[in-house]
């Protein structure tokens, strides 16, 4: 192995360290709000789940080293993902927190909403630095799909969505099993087909969930809302499932 790798591999494994700091920072720190806000029993509740949720981030991110080149997990636009994850896991915790507070109350849209932006910083600094790598695009779509399963889950256990709205977070995980089923059984998949309105409906969705969690719009108005919000974004999902298994008499790709 070249110094240069020997070097990158010892910047990998000093951001996993530093990722598991921060995230232990932020259960420390988000136990102390939290408990301050409501109760020392709410705020154990939260630091529980998102503990298991930094703790998945961290492994993910250590699982998946080997991805991108060496030394690819400082560079800044991965950088700026991973603290997308902390405030994704930070949304996560108040599942099992009522919103008894205002501090509380308007947390989860703060961490939610600050990730979302966070989102579309990284993919510009990435182009911009030409620092595009398979580990963040790993990263980029772990912390996606994450993000749309976790917020949506504390929106409807607040009653600020409704319990159908979880079908989105659902269809990525649809999608992806069956994809991996067909894979499994050698069957053709194709490549994911171009599309000019999956990015938008994703930000489309981000903009929305974020608005359901801030106490400004009344759950009357969120949630019907959310019927139009949602009806676009799956019938994406399940025209790419279609596209990639050849059904559409193109399939964007080459099947594999």
């Amino acid at each position: 192995m070249s110094g240069e790798n020997v070097r990158g591999r010892r910047l990998d494994a000093a951001a996993v360290t530093a990722t598991a700091v921060a995230a232990a920072g932020v259960a420390v720190g988000g136990w102390t709000l939290v408990a301050d806000a409501t109760t020392r029993a709410a705020a154990n509740r939260w630091t529980a789940i998102t503990g298991a949720v930094l703790a998945y981030e961290v492994g993910f991110l250590a699982l998946h080293l080997d991805a991108g080149r060496p030394g690819a997990a400082v560079a800044p636009p991965n950088l700026v993902t991973l603290g997308r994850g902390l405030l994704y896991a930070a949304t996560a915790g108040f599942l099992v927190v009522p919103p008894t507070t205002p501090a509380v109350r308007w947390a989860p849209a703060a961490c939610y909403g600050t990730g979302v932006a966070l989102d579309f910083a990284d993919g510009r600094l990435a182009r911009r630095t030409g620092r595009t790598t398979p580990l963040g695009a790993k990263l980029d779509h772990a912390f996606d799909t994450l993000g749309f399963l976790v917020a949506p889950l504390v929106g409807v256990a607040w009653g600020r969505l409704p319990p159908i709205y979880l079908s989105l977070s659902a269809a990525r995980y649809v999608y992806l099993l069956g994809v991996g089923w067909r894979r499994r059984r050698d069957r053709p998949v194709g490549d994911l087909p171009e599309s000019r309105v999956r990015r938008p409906l994703a930000a489309l969705q981000m903009g929305f969930i974020t608005v359901a969690l801030a106490p400004v719009v009344p759950a009357s108005i969120v949630h019907p809302a959310s019927l139009v919000a949602l009806a676009p974004s799956l019938a994406t999902f399940v025209r790419d499932y279609v596209a990639v298994t050849g059904r559409l008499g193109e399939t964007g790709g080459s099947m594999k």
